[in-house]
């Protein structure tokens, strides 16, 4: 079977510039706000880095053939987080999802037969998810949507998204869930904590919030792929567990925390064999996908290598490299 990447992700230049030029006062107070989260110095780096895989970002011909080196033969495309926009307003920012969408499915047109493309929802205005996500589905053929882990006031557990938990299931499409930016703010403002502890805190945190709120209760077909292996969420639910047991206000959900871990979907970007172990136990092999962060430095240079290494069955190795991700993608609704 091929082997599927679901974590790969497109920068787009000419669309930024775009949003800068019809709005130059917010693009300028986010850009604050991302030096103030991250610091001066881990902003320098990652320029840098950036900078330097600007062709794996965007030319479909160097990513091939960085799949090709990879020993990749599919991947799932999606932007680079830092096209989600949660400031935009209620008209600019349906303009980004319909552009985003659109130059999603231009870019995997040149090799449809390699890629997949992701799309976006502007999650900061719930009542037009609907509208973006069939746009991305049903308009534009992707297999499905990339949110973060909130926007503004909308947390995931919002009454207000329950139409598009609902439509996502009846799509039967993937929501692949992956932060950009960590509330805690200037507090991992240096050694690059905004990321290696920001990321995995917000994924536990999106994910507090559609267990606990019973979203997966009401919604049981989603297919939902979280990035970063989850977080910090599956190494310990067992915290969220107890919670659910002595607390009233945490029985919002109809069963215990951790059995909702083998409805969601893993990627294997968590750095250490060990805990890519952990998720199968905890979540079950038919719920751990390949990812690799393509391409940034934070991803797995080597992501084949690095499941082979956790030393699982050669049954449950192939199913995270291929037959998992395969699998989410049969049943989706097409136009």
């Amino acid at each position: 079977m091929p082997v599927v990447d679901v974590h790969a992700h497109l920068l787009l230049p000419a669309l930024h510039a775009e949003v800068e030029r019809r709005a130059p006062e917010e693009v300028a107070a986010a850009a604050d706000l991302e030096r103030r989260r991250n610091g001066v110095e881990s902003l320098q780096a990652s320029g840098a880095m950036v900078g330097a895989r600007i062709p794996k970002l965007t030319d479909v011909h160097a990513r091939l053939a960085a799949m090709d080196e990879q020993g990749v033969d599919r991947q799932w495309v999606s932007v680079s987080p830092n096209h989600f926009y949660p400031w935009a307003n209620e008209g600019l920012s349906g303009w980004i999802a319909g552009e985003i969408n659109r130059l999603i499915a231009e870019h995997v047109a040149h090799a449809p037969d390699r890629l997949v493309g992701l799309g976006v929802v502007p999650l900061q205005h719930p009542s037009h998810l609907v509208e973006y996500l069939d746009d991305a589905v049903l308009g534009r053929g992707l297999a499905g949507v990339e949110i973060s882990s909130f926007a503004g006031d909308v947390e995931l557990s919002d009454e207000r998204l329950e139409p598009f938990w609902a439509r996502a299931a009846e799509l039967g499409c993937v929501i692949f869930l992956h932060p950009f930016g960590c509330s805690l703010d200037e507090r991992l403002d240096r050694f690059y904590l905004s990321n290696t502890v920001g990321q995995p805190t917000e994924n536990a945190v999106a994910l507090s919030h559609l267990i606990f709120a019973g979203v997966l209760d009401r919604h049981p077909g989603l297919k939902i792929v979280v990035a970063h292996g989850g977080g910090y969420l599956p190494f310990a639910i067992g915290r969220s567990d107890r919670a659910w047991r002595v607390r009233p206000e945490a029985r919002r959900c109809a069963h215990e925390p951790s059995s909702y871990l083998k409805k969601l979907w893993f990627d294997t970007v968590v750095h250490d064999p060990i805990a890519v172990r952990h998720l199968v136990e905890v979540a079950g092999g038919s719920r751990v996908v390949l990812g690799s962060d393509f391409p940034f430095d934070m991803g797995l240079d080597d992501p084949v290598a690095f499941v082979r290494s956790a030393g699982l069955p050669v049954e449950i190795t192939d199913r995270i490299l291929a037959g998992n991700a395969d699998g989410l993608l049969r049943t989706k609704v097409s136009a």
